[in-house]
């Protein structure tokens, strides 16, 4: 028998945009909430229902924490995969609480963002550059030697 897998995957949308802090350490860490729906038609009423459920996110590592600080803001969706850690800690009045988390750290973890960037702009930029882009490559039949050796029959894929 195996034993113990703690593995989260979720795909969903920030709430807000994450927080970035400096640990004492000298690295950072980001924080963030993920919604994740869950969408279904009442057998009863026959009307569309929804829940949302929201989910704290804590990534670690200056390379992941850097993506996160640069591309992504409230809104975003994104996949994640990391392992659930519940920690405790204590309020003012020296209470006991305990906050559930999905932590993003080391190499079992997975941060993948899933909206394109500035699409419309891209979309434009690509239609105003065809013409200067076509003209930037070489013809790679122009440019084959016309006393290559080698035909395409000789090609062994």
């Amino acid at each position: 028998m195996a034993g113990s897998v703690n593995k989260v995957i979720l795909l969903g949308n920030l709430g807000k945009d994450p927080e970035i802090r400096s640990m004492q350490s000298g690295s950072k860490m980001a924080t963030f909430s993920m919604a994740t729906s869950k969408r279904w038609r009442d057998k009863n009423t026959q009307e569309q229902r929804d829940k949302t459920s929201w989910h704290n996110i804590v990534v670690f590592g200056d390379g992941l924490v850097d993506i996160v600080e640069k591309y992504v803001k409230k809104g975003s969706k994104i996949y994640v995969e990391g392992e659930l850690q519940t920690r405790k800690w204590q309020d003012q009045d020296g209470n006991d609480r305990y906050t559930t988390e999905v932590v993003l750290q080391g190499y079992n973890s997975n941060l993948t963002l899933l909206d394109s960037r500035n699409t419309k702009n891209n979309i434009e930029d690509q239609e105003n550059n065809t013409d200067q882009t076509a003209s930037n490559f070489e013809n790679p039949v122009s440019s084959k030697n016309s006393d290559s050796s080698e035909s395409d029959d000789d090609i062994p894929f």
